[in-house]
Formats: C-alpha cells, sequence, structure tokens
C-alpha cells in the first residue's frame, strides 16, 4: 500500500500503536496478579480513542490488528477473549461518541453487550479449563441469598430458579457499574486529547461534576 499524504501516515500510525496498546493491557489483565480492576477500566480507551481521533473505518481495522497480534500472542480462545465483551463495547462507545448519540443509548446497548460478553467468556473458559464456571457463580448466588436470609431472618428457603435469577441480576447490576464508569472516565479523560463526547444526562451530572 502506497502512503500518499501525511494524514494516511499518521491513520497507520496510531492505529497500530493504540491497537498494540490495547493488546498489551489485554496481556497484562490476563497474566497480571494485581490491578485487575484499574486495567479492565481503561482497557476499551485505547480503541475508543482511536474511533473518535480517527473514525469508524481506523476503529474497525484496530481491532482487527488487535485480534490478529492476541491470536498469535495467546492463541485462539484467549486471544478471542478480548471481543467478549473488551472489543465489542470498545467500538460501540467509540461509535456512540463519534456520533454524538445519548448517555442512555451508549449505556444501555453497552451494558447488553457486556452481559452478553460476559457469559460468552463463562461459555469459553469453561471449556478451556473443562468445568463448568456457572456452578460457581450460582454458588456465590447462593450464598449471597443465605446471608440476606439469615440477616432478615426469613421464613424460606431460595429455590433454583431464584438462586440463578439473583446470579443473572447482580452480573447486570456489575455490567451498568462498569460501563457506566468507563463513561464518566472517558468524560473527564478525553477533553484533554480534544475530544469531546456528549454530556450525560441530567440525573448523572453529580456524578461528572467534577470535571467542570
Amino acid at each position: 500500500m502506497k502512503i500518499t499524504t501525511k494524514n494516511q501516515a499518521l491513520n497507520i500510525v496510531e492505529t497500530s500503536y493504540l491497537a498494540s496498546l490495547s493488546s498489551l493491557l489485554w496481556v497484562a489483565l490476563y497474566y497480571l496478579p494485581i490491578g485487575g480492576a484499574f486495567l479492565r477500566l481503561i482497557l476499551p480507551l485505547p480503541i475508543i480513542l482511536l474511533h473518535l481521533r480517527r473514525g469508524t473505518k481506523a476503529a474497525l481495522e484496530g481491532l482487527l490488528i488487535q485480534f490478529l497480534l492476541l491470536f498469535v500472542i495467546m492463541g485462539p480462545v484467549r486471544g478471542t477473549l478480548f471481543l467478549f465483551p473488551y472489543g465489542g463495547l470498545s467500538f460501540w462507545l467509540g461509535w456512540c461518541w463519534f456520533k454524538e448519540k445519548s448517555w442512555r443509548l451508549s449505556l444501555t446497548i453497552g451494558v447488553i453487550i457486556g452481559s452478553i460478553g460476559f457469559f460468552l467468556r463463562v461459555i469459553a473458559l469453561s471449556t478451556l479449563v473443562g468445568d463448568n464456571l456457572w456452578v460457581l457463580i450460582t454458588r456465590a448466588s447462593y450464598g449471597l441469598i443465605e446471608k440476606f436470609i439469615g440477616f432478615f431472618n426469613l421464613p424460606f428457603s431460595p429455590s433454583i430458579l431464584s438462586i440463578q435469577l439473583v446470579a443473572i441480576l447482580l452480573i447486570i447490576f456489575q455490567e451498568i457499574v462498569y460501563v457506566l464508569t468507563v463513561h464518566v472516565v472517558a468524560y473527564s479523560i478525553f477533553p484533554r486529547f480534544k475530544l469531546i463526547i456528549p454530556d450525560p444526562p441530567r440525573l448523572l451530572h453529580s456524578l461528572v461534576d467534577f470535571n467542570h
């Protein structure tokens, strides 16, 4: 491919750099024993930044580069897991903010992407380790319900259906907190790169007042 303009050269450099940075963060998240929460929080930001600076085509190219790098470095299963949900979520949020869509839309679909990605990861990792990880999740859910029942001295035992439902609700709540936190962090950081994302709804102004 012949590079004919300075802008094309910058596109290639930024796409390669930010895709590599996102890949490095995923490798660190997967293998390092500490810093997992922080790494999860910033993992979508490089591809979102690329989307806002260089557009949708560059973001897709960045995801492809990241996929190929991780496929080679970590193998087909571990290398693909970054797509669920981090790759998909980073592209979605980047597209929403690039198109100046509302937080309601980006948050709602972002939580759906995150929740679906969580379940896909559970299936993939269960296959990888040869154990049903959903059983571990429902056991944790059961323990939480038991503590709740014991604390309020309630006269009933949880059913299998209620245990499964609580597990699903906890996962969705976790994704709501995660996606919302990514929004707040991006809203505070990206203006420093002269990139503006849409303002939050009035209900969430208290979360981002520290930026203004």
